[in-house]
């Protein structure tokens, strides 16, 4: 196994076989490829915490089993990464992995990417359409925020992973598949079962291996290898050379609770590298606002006798929105809505004229 002095952000390459790491390691670090139809994109699995370790464990163990996988974790933690990685360990690395976005399409677009239609089976179907489950067979399919189906879908979801089957929408039979399913979701799924709003008989289908992803707050020697590696890999990109950070500006990093997890740990380092004048990244070019909704809603008790429910619902989500700076998922959260919910009002709000705030990565989340 090759390795580096840890001071120096060492990578180590886990072993193959039955063979594991020692519990002391500083990093693993495993990197795969995966081959989709005309692609191989790769994808790093880091980490130094002991309950990824653990993770890591149960990976290999499970990936050559052919039962579906349930992924939960708060948004941001890496639970697609822990997907990919499951399928680059089993046999069906070669075949295609295919992701989709449960909570990012309607019920019924949602329908016809799953499970693919017929040509005139409906208005626009203008030829046959192979959905995401036979263009993942032989491989992988993620869904992911798998909870945020309907209840229509989800019957045919179930149906799917019982009978190993689908059909098209406007198909004349079944067609076989043979796909391993990975879910993933940033809910708490047991408590969507019982307020009725996920499958029972779905759950338990889903719920054969479960493996819970911890929030990075709870995963303190990530922090410092995940900022290293993004560090490294930011500053090679926009400057050129590697870049180095301060002590102080570390201890910044680690102290910090982390609300969007690594992928807010990714963004706020490429802001670093981006802003810095400098090769080496110090405390002060770190911005960390950590922000919380129920602590900045002062303007709810200034509200106007007489002012309509449409209107006080719009300013609510926009206010909720700027607190979570502009964060999809994290405002959907706190509002107690689904994601499909809030880009919906966010759409009909656009329409009306309102701005409404955007993420500050630049991209929607």
């Amino acid at each position: 196994m090759n390795r580096v002095d840890p001071g120096n952000n060492a990578i180590a390459h886990p072993p193959s076989g039955d063979q594991k790491p020692s519990s002391d390691e500083y990093l693993a670090y495993v990197k795969s490829k995966q081959q989709e139809k005309k692609s191989r994109p790769s994808t790093e699995f880091i980490f130094a915490d002991e309950k990824m370790m653990k993770i890591r464990e149960v990976i290999h163990q499970i990936a050559n089993a052919n039962v579906p996988v349930l992924i939960s974790g708060e948004s941001g933690t890496g639970k697609e990464i822990v997907a990919r990685m499951i399928h680059a360990c089993s046999k069906r690395k070669e075949q295609s992995f295919v992701a989709v976005n449960c909570a990012a399409l309607p019920p019924t677009l949602l329908e016809s990417e799953l499970f693919g239609f017929e040509k005139g089976s409906f208005t626009g179907a203008n030829q046959q359409h192979q959905g995401k489950f036979e263009q993942a067979t032989g491989g992988t399919l993620l869904l992911d925020e798998v909870t945020e189906t309907d209840q229509n879908l989800q019957a045919k979801l179930l149906r799917a992973l019982q009978e190993s089957e689908i059909e098209r929408i406007g198909g004349s039979g079944p067609i076989k598949i043979d796909t391993r399913i990975i879910a993933t979701t940033n809910r708490d799924i047991a408590k969507t079962v019982t307020e009725g709003r996920f499958r029972q008989d779905l759950f338990y289908r889903l719920y054969v291996i479960h493996l819970e992803i911890p929030p990075l707050r709870e995963r303190k020697k990530d922090i410092e290898v995940l900022t290293r590696h993004f560090l490294k890999s930011f500053s090679v990109q926009f400057k050129g050379q590697a870049a180095s950070i301060t002590a102080d500006a570390m201890q910044k990093l680690v102290k910090y609770p982390w609300p969007g997890n690594v992928r807010e740990l990714q963004n706020v380092i490429q802001r670093a590298v981006l802003m810095s004048n400098s090769n080496t990244i110090t405390a002060d070019e770190f911005v960390l606002e950590p922000k919380k909704a129920d602590n900045n809603l002062e303007w709810v008790k200034h509200l106007p006798i007489g002012r309509k429910m449409r209107e006080v619902e719009t300013q609510f989500i926009i206010e909720t929105l700027k607190n979570h700076n502009g964060n999809r998922t994290h405002s959907a959260k706190t509002l107690g809505i689904s994601l499909r919910t809030l880009r919906n009002k966010i759409n009909e709000f656009t329409i009306e004229g309102y701005e409404v705030p955007q993420p500050t990565s630049g991209k929607p989340l």
